[in-house]
């Protein structure tokens, strides 16, 4: 086939972009639609193996996907072109909402309307967490891998790395058979050279950071490129560390911030890790606007930079990767685990939303939270509402709520 031009390509992306509400399942399919029905640039194949290939990789499926499929069109610009235009629109939304949430987030008439985008939150979590575990607890070594790392994080608070790693390890340990045959792999060594050359680029940054003397810039780059790495199972999975680690460890954020974040996050546009742009401008946010931008900026490129670094350097590798059968257990080890760290995230977030001190030892129930709760399921999983109404819907009924005296 013919490769789109310039221009053709630019159009499908934007749109793309634009249109990239509803999480991971809808953005591929969108993705689906543009690129495979509509433009014709992957074959049915073809998109269900760079599927796999994102879902090999740390960091958010979509948009690696969406960059994978610029790579193959048009090459390296046409991997940075698609890869930009999935994140720009939402992250420019995201960085507008942000700053009139830092601005009028805490006044009176608008504390009680986030009440009812928390609750969305917490059922768009669990039937996020229902949804994956029907697909991925389909045998008994998954179960008790996803029992696991939910004891791990929600017991013990370990870190998530070492929940992956270690869910990583066991399912390799047990992973059996040959690598199917695959044509002659790609030249090594200018993989290798892409691979030093994103990792110069992504860490660059940091770096200037440092020299500079901007310690909590730094810290907070260095915190999201730590999560950047570790961040399997998508934007739910990685928001658990970033619940443990900026709550719990940094104090940079509120229990409430974060789940505000996550439904703020679910408005716009883009991969649903654009949550971290939130946090990051949340973190520099008592040091000024500009500060809150400019964390905001190096957030972005701290989680998205190793996105375009790992396509680039092992998309030509796309066969033999997907042909592992140990890689291919150890994944579907991480992908068990994951089921057990989202359980976590939506039990943290339930019990800080529900009860009035954040522990459920104590029986003091925010009943205007729990109904919110329940019209927020009859919303999404009744009604089937599409998540902007719905937020809009529940957002009124929880202003409605905090004006009762």
């Amino acid at each position: 086939m013919q490769p789109p031009s310039l221009s053709h390509l630019i159009r499908t992306f934007a749109k793309i972009g634009l249109l990239s509400f509803g999480g991971p399942v809808a953005q591929i399919g969108v993705m689906h639609r543009e690129l495979v029905d509509r433009l014709g640039g992957l074959s049915e194949a073809q998109f269900t193996r760079a599927l796999s290939f994102a879902m090999l990789l740390p960091g958010p499926e979509a948009m690696q996907l969406c960059t994978y499929a610029g790579w193959r069109l048009r090459g390296t610009l046409g991997g940075l072109i698609a890869g930009a235009l999935f994140v720009l629109p939402g992250a420019v939304a995201m960085a507008l909402i942000t700053l009139a949430y830092l601005r009028w987030g805490d006044l009176p008439g608008v504390e009680p309307a986030f009440m009812g985008i928390k609750a969305a939150v917490i059922v768009v979590v669990a039937t996020a967490l229902a949804r994956l575990a029907r697909k991925v607890l389909t045998a008994w070594r998954a179960r008790v891998l996803a029992l696991a790392a939910f004891i791990a994080l929600a017991l013990f608070s370990l870190p998530f790395p070492v929940v992956v790693l270690v869910a990583a390890l066991t399912g390799a340990a047990f992973g059996s058979g040959t690598v199917e045959h695959v044509a002659a792999p790609a030249p090594v060594g200018r993989s290798v050279r892409t691979a030093a050359l994103w990792t110069i680029l992504w860490l660059a940054p940091l770096a200037i950071l440092w020299l500079i003397g901007a310690e909590h810039l730094a810290q907070i780059t260095a915190f999201f490129s730590r999560l950047a790495i570790f961040s399997f199972g998508g934007a739910y999975a990685a928001l658990a560390w970033m619940a443990q680690a900026l709550v719990e460890t940094q104090g940079w954020l509120t229990p409430d911030q974060m789940v505000d974040g996550l439904g703020l996050a679910e408005t716009t546009p883009g991969p649903l890790i654009l949550v971290t742009q939130f946090a990051g401008m949340v973190a520099a946010a008592p040091m000024g606007t500009g500060a809150a931008l400019g964390a905001g900026v190096l957030t972005l490129w701290a989680v998205f930079a190793p996105c375009f670094g790992l396509v680039f350097t092992l998309a030509p590798h796309l066969d033999r990767l997907t042909a592992h059968p140990r890689l291919a257990a150890g994944l579907s080890a991480v992908s068990a685990a994951v089921v057990g760290v989202i359980a976590a995230l939506a039990l943290y977030f339930a019990r800080h939303f529900l009860f009035q001190n954040g522990r459920l030892s104590s029986g003091e129930l925010s009943w205007g939270a729990v109904g919110l709760t329940v019209l927020a399921a009859v919303f999404l999983t009744l009604f089937r509402l599409p998540l902007p109404l719905a937020l809009v819907l529940l957002a009124g009924a929880g202003w409605l709520i905090g004006m009762v005296p």
